[in-house]
C-alpha cells in the first residue's frame, strides 16, 4: 500500500497497520505480522480474558469494590485523577477503562484477571504474537526507572537524550506488551462475530468500544455521521496507537489495527495523530473496493 506508507512518512511516524474485513476475509497490510507496543491497547486484550471469565462464572462482573486514592494507579483520566473513595462494579471500571482508559479501572481488573490469564485468551483465540507484560502502574514505573527520570516532564526531556530511548523497555516490542497488527485486528474481528466471547458478553464489549471519547485518531479518518467507528487507543512517548472497527451503513464491517513510532519525542505531534485516521481510510477504502477480476 504506497499511498499509506507515504502517509506514514509525510506524518513523520514509522507506521504499522491491518485491515480486515469482518465478514469478506480480505485484508490489507503494511508490516502487519511485525511486532508493535501496545501501550494501552493492552487493555482490549484484558477486556477479552474479563468478559471470558465473567462468562465462564470464574468471576461476577457485578461485584463492586473500592477504590482508594492512596491505592489507584496514576494517570490523566477516569478514577485515577480522583481525590476520594469510588466504588463501583468491576463491569463498570471495564468501561472506565475503555472509554476514557482509565489506568486506575484497567489496574484493578488486570489484579483480578491476572496476566496469565489474559495471555491464555490470546493463545485460546490463536493470537500466538499477543503476549501482555503488565499492568499500567509497573509499565509506567518501569519507564521512568529506565530513563533515569523523576516525573513523566523530566522523561520527556531524557528521551530527546541520545541513547536513552533504547534503554525504554517500554518501547520496545519485544520488552513490553506487544502484539502485531493482524492479531489486534483480529481480535476486534472476533468480538464483533461473537468469537472472542459469548454473544451477550461480545455485545457489552462492542458497546464500550464504541463509547470510546477520543476523535483525534481512528475516527478522524471517518467524518461521516452514518459511519459508526469503535476503538481503543494507546499512547506512550513517541508511540500513538488504535485499534478500532468502522461499520458502514451498508453493512460492511472493517477491523483496523494501526500502530505508529514518531521520529522525535514531543508530547503535541497532531499530524501522528491524524495520520492514524487517514491511513486506516486509504485501507479500509481499498477493501471497499470491488475486486478486479
Amino acid at each position: 500500500m504506497r499511498a499509506i506508507e507515504d502517509a506514514f512518512r509525510a506524518a513523520g511516524v514509522t507506521g504499522w497497520l491491518c485491515a480486515l474485513d469482518i465478514d469478506g476475509g480480505r485484508g490489507v497490510a503494511v508490516r502487519g505480522d511485525e511486532p508493535v507496543v501496545l501501550a494501552s491497547v493492552f487493555k482490549v486484550p484484558l477486556l477479552v480474558a474479563f468478559f471470558r471469565r465473567a462468562a465462564a462464572g470464574l468471576l461476577d462482573p457485578a461485584e463492586a469494590v473500592t477504590l482508594r486514592p492512596a491505592d489507584r494507579s496514576d494517570g490523566p483520566t477516569g478514577t485515577s485523577v480522583l481525590l476520594d473513595d469510588v466504588r463501583m462494579s468491576l463491569r463498570d471500571l471495564a468501561a472506565m477503562m475503555i472509554t476514557v482508559s482509565d489506568n486506575a479501572a484497567g489496574d484493578v481488573l488486570y489484579a483480578r484477571v491476572g496476566r496469565d490469564e489474559v495471555n491464555r485468551a490470546m493463545a485460546d483465540l490463536g493470537l500466538t504474537a499477543t503476549h501482555i507484560a503488565s499492568d499500567g502502574r509497573e509499565l509506567a514505573a518501569g519507564m521512568l526507572a529506565d530513563a533515569g527520570a523523576d516525573d513523566v516532564a523530566d522523561l520527556w526531556d531524557r528521551l530527546a537524550e541520545p541513547g536513552v530511548p533504547p534503554l525504554v523497555r517500554a518501547l520496545d516490542p519485544l520488552r513490553t506488551s506487544r502484539s502485531t497488527p493482524r492479531e489486534m485486528a483480529a481480535l476486534l474481528a472476533a468480538v464483533w462475530r461473537d468469537e472472542a466471547a459469548p454473544p451477550a458478553e461480545c455485545a457489552l464489549m462492542r458497546r464500550m468500544l464504541g463509547l470510546q471519547v477520543w476523535p483525534h485518531r481512528l475516527s478522524s479518518g471517518f467524518p461521516f455521521d452514518d459511519v459508526r467507528v469503535s476503538g481503543k487507543t494507546g499512547t506512550l512517548p513517541t508511540v500513538r496507537n488504535e485499534i478500532g472497527v468502522v461499520e458502514y451503513p451498508d453493512g460492511g464491517r472493517y477491523a483496523v489495527a494501526v500502530f505508529t513510532r514518531a521520529l522525535r519525542p514531543a508530547a503535541v505531534l497532531p499530524q501522528a495523530d491524524a495520520v492514524i485516521g487517514a491511513a486506516a481510510r486509504l485501507a479500509v477504502e481499498a477493501l471497499r473496493r470491488p475486486r478486479r477480476p
